[in-house]
């Protein structure tokens, strides 16, 4: 992508800053962050920063494509408060899309989640049935029916990108605002390098798959450029326990620290347990693969470190 004048939602948050600092090298790019997740400190000095909401009015939406990364993204933060998570990522998401709309954007790329596939040991699809547990995956998946309409009644092109587990890590990486949001990657290098014993929810048997941000930032640069339409995974379709977690990073960083389990405070009914992804479309549709295996993403983590 070259040349364009780019809105990233979200814009000074993890995922956000790491794809608004890509795409400044060869575009005009706004980071919009109401900085309650996100840091401009993240940013490079050639991104814009606009400190605003996705609710506000007046948006800089006058651009060729939008990002919308901006969400409230964790369990706890939807079940404190149903109704603002819902007016942030769901009202948040609309205002935005509707704005740009007006402006004369056509192609809008936004996050949703891989949450909605509930427990699987199987990669996941796209087209395979998703259910709601958590008022988070209910905000993702009505953003999922919006981007419809959009695309339905007005003609825009709507990629919807369901990440999974996306991580970088603290100390280098741009999660170290996110703390307790962060990544477990994140986390548990930052423990176990620091001699912390990392906090497990439950017995460690559950799975992830884990993608780096520079992958996810890829991909969501060719969903523009392509101007996809519907969903999309970013994943790898390769799954790791938190017990190998804790195992492998302390491999890399030459340590022997022994995690701490606790009881998990997210119901049981409700709890992903595993996930793993099918990226087959993305990978038709753009030639999209991940770049940046499991042994080579901890190797970056942990190098953060010495």
């Amino acid at each position: 992508m070259q040349g364009k004048r780019i809105l990233v939602t979200g814009g000074a948050g993890f995922i956000g800053s790491n794809l608004a600092n890509h795409l400044a090298a060869d575009n005009d790019v706004v980071a919009l962050d109401d900085c309650y997740l996100g840091t401009p400190e993240n940013l490079n000095d050639d991104v814009e920063f606009v400190e605003a909401s996705v609710l506000d009015d007046d948006l800089p939406t006058d651009v060729d494509v939008v990002f919308h990364i901006a969400a409230l993204s964790s369990y706890a933060m939807h079940e404190d408060d149903p109704a603002h998570g819902a007016r942030v990522n769901v009202e948040g998401f609309v205002n935005t899309v509707d704005q740009a709309r007006q402006d004369g954007c056509e192609t809008v790329v936004y996050a949703t989640t891989s949450s909605i596939y509930g427990d699987r040991t199987e990669p996941s699809p796209e087209d395979m049935p998703v259910t709601v547990n958590t008022g988070y995956e209910a905000s993702k998946l009505a953003r999922e029916r919006y981007a419809e309409y959009f695309h339905n009644h007005y003609g825009l092109s709507m990629a919807g990108m369901r990440f999974f587990s996306v991580y970088q890590g603290m100390e280098e990486g741009a999660e170290g605002h996110k703390g307790e949001y962060a990544n477990l990657i994140a986390q548990f290098a930052d423990d176990i390098a620091n001699g912390r014993r990392p906090e497990i929810w439950g017995d460690g048997t559950q799975t992830r798959d884990f993608t780096h941000v520079d992958d996810i930032v890829r991909g969501l640069e060719l969903a523009a450029d392509h101007e996809l339409q519907g969903v999309y995974n970013l994943g790898t379709g390769e799954q790791y326990s938190l017990n190998y977690l804790v195992d492998a990073l302390n491999e890399e960083l030459g340590t022997e620290v022994e995690p701490v389990y606790e009881e998990n405070p997210i119901p049981e009914d409700v709890y992903v347990h595993d996930t793993m992804a099918d990226s087959t479309k993305m990978r038709e549709a753009t030639g999209w693969e991940p770049e940046i295996g499991f042994d080579e993403g901890l190797e970056r983590v942990c190098a953060q470190y010495r």
